[in-house]
């Protein structure tokens, strides 16, 4: 233990260290220059008597051994010093004084024959060494200012294992830890608990994670239903996927596209099959009219916007149980959602099931309440009439292929294909598919399957974070990609984003911003960061290094992301546990393969030449089916 005294007595101890050297110096000029100081009678017989005896000790019997000593002695004292340290000076001032002083200290032997002159030059660089040894010992050597993003700091340990199994997505990557670049392995061992990608435009989404989700799930034999929001960037990769690993699946997969642009596939999302009781079909006009009117997701329990799901949720009913669901279709529903309410009533009221629901339209049509009757009649057919496209209802109207993409024995592959110039109007549409194909496939004993959505807040899906919490034992991933969290607070208001974000097991972020890095970076945590701080007074210079937990992954890094540089959080299951769970890494891409790869796709090939004329009979048709609809049943009552 450091006490007072004890430093005193060091202090002694270094002085008289010192003034030995200094007494070494003197008695060796004293000695050599005997002569010069016998001439100017500087001496006396009392110093002879006592250092005279001396020159036969080693230590003086050569110049050399005498300066070497005093020298040693000299160094010695500096070592143990201690004085005011000062971040101002720098090693290049301490060089110069100790390099000049030992060099005229040592050469100044050339001059020996000329004493005065030598213990002068001997004496200066004495002097100068000692001036730059202390300085030496009084350099304040700080690192606080050599790495000033802290990055050292924030690195941690990262998985460098392959984990693969029958359902896993590896990425190869390389991080930085400790001074060296080395590389790792990004698992996702279980995608069946929910995966959510985020990343700002250029982030990489695209070419360095989605695109391997493809190619990795498929090549496992994976169903899959695959959101292309910029139709065919993904679609392409996915149909190259299969004809490359089809071979694969136990039973062939079909491909199927659903484009309203340039018109593939046809499939009808109200499959009067597939819809077993009156809940299905509101679930149906929920997510119709929801996708349509992106408002009414904050407004749900709002009068005119209930008004509205129960009409829909009429029509779309009164068509399932009519001739067998004969019509039932969209376009039918839309059509016939157009017709005069008073017809319409008389109509609908027919069907037992929905005169529940209908019957507060038809009670403020006996009381004559026609301004409020139009207001909820009219907010729902705006909405309705956007879809009123010849296009659309050609694609709707078909039947190539049912929705049960996970089914054993007829597995499919489903791409809904989006254009981000009608977002709006096909999205509510394309929102309508994925409703039903996710009831579909949550059942037992399908073949596993992947839902991959691209741009997920551009649909909307009410029920999304119930399928990521029940389908993971029905073998069913689920894959979102958006660009920002603040864009899913948007569109599904801030209750129900919460709960799609926080709900994903997987987590892979590239650079965003705000509130999306703040929330990350806490779910990421803390590792133990080493800091150091100064304090400097007029007697004395202290430093202080301690350990602090702090965020591994700050928002403002994860903010500063470059492209293909992500960070997150993998989750495991009881068979393969993983320590290292977090991650901060490049992910690897064969750049040169990748796009060797891209030049040898096929294009997806056209199913069916379409002329105008037939999508038009086709459009025209519909319409002619409920005229004829209603005029039956007004005959019939």
């Amino acid at each position: 233990m450091q006490t007072g005294e004890n430093e005193q007595a060091l202090r002694k101890i270094i002085d008289f260290t010192r003034l030995l050297s200094i007494a070494t110096l003197i008695i060796h000029f004293y000695l050599c220059c005997y002569a010069t100081f016998q001439q100017l009678h500087l001496m006396h017989p009392i110093v002879d008597h006592i250092l005279l005896p001396l020159s036969k000790m080693v230590l003086f019997k050569t110049v050399l051994t005498a300066k070497l000593s005093a020298l040693g002695l000299l160094i010695v004292s500096l070592v143990g010093s201690k004085g005011k340290r000062d971040e101002k000076i720098r090693g290049k001032t301490i060089v110069t004084y100790c390099l000049t002083g030992l060099l005229i200290y040592f050469f100044s032997g050339f001059v020996l024959r000329l004493p005065w002159l030598y213990i002068g030059a001997t004496s200066f660089g004495y002097l100068l060494f000692m001036t730059g040894g202390g300085l030496l010992f009084r350099m304040l050597k700080l690192k606080l200012g050599g790495d000033i993003f802290n990055k050292e700091n924030e690195t941690f340990p990262q998985e460098e294992r392959l984990l693969e199994n029958e359902y896993s997505i590896n990425l190869p990557a390389k991080y930085y830890y400790r001074g060296v670049v080395r590389d790792s392995w990004v698992n996702v061992t279980n995608p069946f608990r929910g995966t959510g990608i985020y990343g700002s435009p250029g982030a990489g989404k695209t070419y360095f994670l989605i695109r391997h989700f493809i190619r990795q799930q498929i090549k496992k034999g994976h169903a899959m239903l695959l959101y292309d929001f910029k139709y065919d960037d993904l679609s392409k990769i996915a149909y190259n996927a299969l004809l490359k690993y089809g071979h694969l699946y136990v039973a062939q997969p079909s491909f199927y596209v659903i484009d309203f642009d340039r018109i593939m596939h046809r499939c009808n999302p109200l499959e009067p099959a597939m819809m077993d009781d009156i809940t299905d079909a509101m679930e149906a006009s929920k997510t119709i009219l929801l996708g349509l009117n992106r408002e009414w997701i904050k407004k749900q329990g709002d009068f005119f916007v209930e008004s509205s799901i129960s009409f829909l949720t009429s029509v779309i009913w009164f068509l399932k149980k009519y001739q067998g669901g004969k019509f039932c279709t969209l376009p039918h529903v839309i059509e016939l959602s157009m017709v005069d309410y008073d017809v319409l009533f008389e109509l609908l009221s027919e069907e037992p099931e929905i005169q529940v629901y209908m019957n507060p339209f038809i009670s403020a049509f006996k009381r004559e309440s026609f301004d409020q009757l139009e207001g909820q009649m009219a907010s729902e057919k705006i909405g309705l009439a956007r879809l009123s496209s010849p296009k659309l209802y050609y694609v709707l109207s078909g039947n190539d292929f049912s929705l049960d993409i996970n089914d054993p024995q007829a597995p499919k592959i489903v791409c809904l294909a989006n254009n981000p110039q009608k977002t709006q109007v096909y999205g509510a549409v394309l929102s309508l598919y994925i409703n039903r194909v996710t009831k579909l496939v949550n059942r037992k004993k399908q073949q596993r399957s992947s839902l991959i959505f691209d741009e997920f807040p551009t649909i909307f899906l009410n029920n999304m974070d119930e399928l990521i919490a029940t389908a993971r034992s029905n073998q069913v991933a689920v894959i979102l990609a958006m660009q920002d969290y603040s864009q899913l607070k948007k569109m599904y208001g801030r209750d129900q984003a919460e709960v799609i974000m926080n709900i994903c097991g997987n987590i892979i972020c590239g650079q965003v911003n705000g509130d999306t890095a703040k929330q990350l970076s806490e779910r990421f945590g803390k590792i133990n960061q080493v800091k150091e701080s100064v304090s400097i007074n007029a007697m004395d210079t202290s430093i202080t290094r301690s350990t602090q937990l702090d965020y591994a992954i700050p928002a403002s890094k994860i903010a500063g992301l470059s492209s293909g540089e992500f960070v997150g959080m993998v989750a495991d299951d009881p068979t393969n546990k993983i320590d290292l769970k977090t991650f901060h890494c490049q992910i690897q891409n064969d750049h040169e393969a990748i796009r060797q790869e891209e030049q040898a796709y096929q294009d997806i090939p056209l199913v069916r030449p379409i002329s105008p004329t037939e999508i038009l009979i086709n459009y025209q048709r519909i319409k002619q089916d409920i005229r004829n609809l209603v005029e039956d049943q007004q005959q019939k009552l």
